[in-house]
């Protein structure tokens, strides 16, 4: 099975023939009464267009799609969305497109694929909320150097929920039960307050028990979920060119912790549990999430057309877990590094607020300017009590933002374009802090107020100018060819006064194809790209205060290609969406962290003077762990992805349709380390297929699911020596109610 649909999605000459087919078919099978496809809408350049008729390569997905692929929350994009890989590392997740993103939870290394929500820039941490109320999601792959900016070399997500209206009543209700004691209940109503004023308020409530059983005395529940969100949006459009929409959204969320067990080969491996549904822990586990967001985008269009805008945002961002983190229930023993917890609390507040100037569209010139700004406060305590020696870190960071940004679209032609954006980021970070040893222990040398072995204090700056030169040729009306170069940057950083690391940037070639077939019942998007990435940044250790720590450890070159398909041919429906890249990193020598003896790399301290023997945690000699690597891909870049689905709509009565529906997605195997081992640095590739089947009566909804219906035993991601894994096979019923 896999063969054939990796020799499928290998062949690009298979899709082109399929579109040359597919307009025959429907018109001889199924004339008229097969309606066009609805349009595929971005809005991450400042304007609603139409996918198909602009130079990005993008996944857009609606409610409705998001619902039919049971796409919940943002780590579920990546059975939607080609070259997205989204792999579990506990406190953040690594956000990968195109094998280019976050690959470090460190505070001090910005985010290679920045996430928005409404428009307002989200922090790594608290993004795992479930999806409700959503107008549509857009994925966009490649650096998203001119609207985006320092945080967008692999590319962006873009999540819009729905806004108020006005003069219209109108609303959902939706609620859900399943196995595992899953159960949800959501809903929406917009209410017109007099014919100038908007509310909507929508909620999400959302729970299921433990999928994993604790072995341990303190009967743990890792993964058990208990979630509730609301959100409040108010517009105000007193005349037709002013409009201002208010939003607030609620966020909590409370687990058992997280549930993992240690990667085979590695210190603990001896000792994990047989099951991965079975986890053994000796501390307690649990997790809490809270999040506040506001949002304020106000418009005003002038007499000549041109839009005034302004968006502010504000977070604040909580998150506190206890960990078991060698993930093991261990008898006692004399040495001191018998058991390993940690106590954990991160708080991180946004300020962000964008100006825009928008010209209207239709004429030979087209054009945007704005401006950016964004200060981040993150505050990290961090406690890991030990039978021996307890070490605390504690980090305070400061880091801000500022852009400027343009764009201009040219009409050479009727059907020529050229485009050419540019934009200046400007990114500063200071830090104080440190990491302390013996805390609370009263005798020499740690005295009660501990002994600090690390100073985390410093500052850093940096600013890159980054954009995007793009020609397109509108063929006819049904085609568009499209090429551009385009730059991204990661800021780089410091990991303390004496310890920093260089920005990340990436050169993007791209040429495409999206084609409108069967009387718009039928479009694909066909790409191909060459991406020259310089500076990566990876989390390997400092011998010089023994941490792990952000360092620019190698070049690399990524290319691939990507295609999309979605089609809708009478009762038929069908969606396709495949990817190939291929990495190759440079040169790379870091320390063996896996071949370190107990208790890991963070308590070992800083390498011995010459001729001094080791002696942890006051010091430690890593000569013999050093390694090289060369050629190697890109961690957490899979080299196939793929995605399909198909339904059919059977006609019941005149408003009654039953609708059978079935999806499947393939990730591809993946590495999280630069030593690439099989054993204990290999995601393997994983299937899973989702069914659902959906009575619709009117404005009545009712649905039967299911999701990992093969039963899959899958790895979702690493965090130092641990792993984690996929949910299992889970089914429910769901009905819902729409006015």
């Amino acid at each position: 099975m896999r063969r054939k649909i990796l020799a499928a999605a290998r062949s690009g000459s298979a899709l082109i023939a399929l579109g040359a087919v597919i307009p025959a078919f429907a018109e001889e099978d199924h004339p008229a009464q097969a309606p066009a496809l609805a349009e595929i809408v971005v809005t991450a350049q400042r304007r609603t267009e139409n996918a198909q008729t602009v130079a990005i390569a993008v996944t857009s997905l609606s409610s409705e799609d998001l619902a039919n692929k049971s796409v919940v929350r943002v780590d579920d994009l990546q059975r939607a969305s080609p070259g997205l890989s989204v792999t579990d590392a506990g406190l953040t997740q690594n956000v990968n497109i195109r094998g280019i993103g976050l690959a470090s939870g460190n505070p001090s290394i910005a985010n290679g694929v920045a996430t928005y929500v409404d428009g307002i820039f989200q922090p790594p941490i608290v993004t795992m909320g479930s999806f409700y109320d959503i107008s549509n999601v857009e994925v966009l792959r490649g650096p998203q150097g001119t609207f985006v900016g320092s945080n967008s070399t692999g590319g962006a997500i873009f999540i819009n929920t729905r806004s108020p209206t006005l003069h219209e009543i109108n609303g959902y209700g939706e609620i859900s039960g399943g196995n595992y004691g899953s159960a949800s209940l959501q809903g929406a109503v917009n209410l017109p307050v007099g014919d100038t004023l908007a509310v909507r308020l929508s909620g999400n409530y959302r729970r299921h028990d433990s999928y994993y059983h604790d072995l341990g005395a303190l009967h743990n529940e890792p993964g058990k979920l208990d979630e509730q969100d609301g959100r409040v949006g108010v517009l105000w459009k007193p005349t037709d060119a002013f409009q201002a929409l208010f939003k607030t959204d609620i966020l909590a969320r409370q687990t058992g912790g997280y549930a993992y067990r240690p990667v085979p080969g590695t210190l603990y491996a001896p000792l994990r549990t047989a099951d991965i549904r079975d986890v053994a822990y000796d501390d307690p586990t649990k997790n809490n999430e809270n999040g506040l967001q506001n949002s304020l985008e106000l418009r005003y269009q002038m007499p000549n057309g041109i839009t005034l805008r302004s968006l502010s945002g504000f977070e604040n961002k909580r998150i506190h877990n206890l960990y078991d983190l060698d993930a093991t229930i261990q008898p006692p023993q004399p040495t001191p590094f018998a058991r390993v917890s940690e106590n954990q609390f991160v708080r991180e507040r946004v300020w962000t607020q964008e100006i825009n100037i928008i010209s209207p569209t239709g004429g030979v010139w087209d054009w945007i300017v704005g401006g950016y700004y964004q200060r981040n406060r993150i505050d990290v305590n961090i406690d890991e009590p030990t039978d021996g020696f307890p070490q605390d870190i504690l980090i305070n960071t400061h880091k801000q933002t500022v852009g400027v940004f343009a764009q201009t679209g040219y009409k050479i032609t009727d059907a020529l374009k050229l485009d050419v954006g540019a934009r200046y980021s400007q990114y500063k970070n200071s830090q104080t802090g440190g990491v302390v040893i013996g805390r609370g222990i009263p005798f020499p040398p740690f005295l009660g107020t501990g002994l600090q072995v690390a100073n985390l204090g410093g500052g850093y700056q940096d600013g890159r100018p980054t954009g995007k030169v793009a020609l397109d040729w509108q063929v006819d009306a049904n085609n568009l060819v499209y090429a551009f170069v385009a730059r991204g940057y990661k800021p780089g950083g410091f990991n303390s006064a004496s310890s920093t690391f260089n920005p990340e940037t990436v050169l993007d070639y791209e040429i495409g194809w999206k084609p409108t077939l069967a009387d718009g019942r039928v479009r694909l998007q066909i790409g191909a790209f060459w991406n020259d990435y310089k500076d990566f940044q990876l989390d390997v250790l400092n011998v010089n205060d023994g941490q792990l720590e952000p360092r620019n450890i190698a070049n690399a070159t990524i290319k691939g290609f990507e295609a999309q398909m979605q089609a809708k041919l009478g009762a038929f429906g069908f969606d396709f969406g495949a990817s190939f890249v291929h990495s190759a990193l440079s040169h790379a020598v870091f320390v063996n962290t896996r071949a370190l003896p107990a208790p890991g790399a963070t308590r070992l301290g800083p390498q011995c003077p010459a001729g001094v023997p080791s002696n942890p945690p006051v010091c430690f000699d890593y000569t013999g762990y050093y390694t090289s690597e060369t050629g190697g891909a890109n961690p957490y870049s899979p080299k196939w992805t793929f995605n399909t689905g198909i339904q059919y709509t059977l006609q019941l009565q005149a408003d009654t349709t039953l609708t059978p529906r079935l999806d499947y997605a393939y990730v591809g195997s993946q590495y999280t380390n630069l030593l690439y081992s099989p054993v204990t640095d290999l995601l393997r590739s994983r299937s899973l297929v989702s069914a659902k089947l959906t009575l619709e009566h009117g404005t009545w909804v009712a649905e039967a699911y299911g999701t990992n219906l093969a039963g899959r035993e899958y790895v979702t991601g690493q965090f130092n020596n641990n792993e984690f894994y996929g949910p299992p096979r889970e089914y429910g019923l769901r009905a819902s109610y729409r006015f």
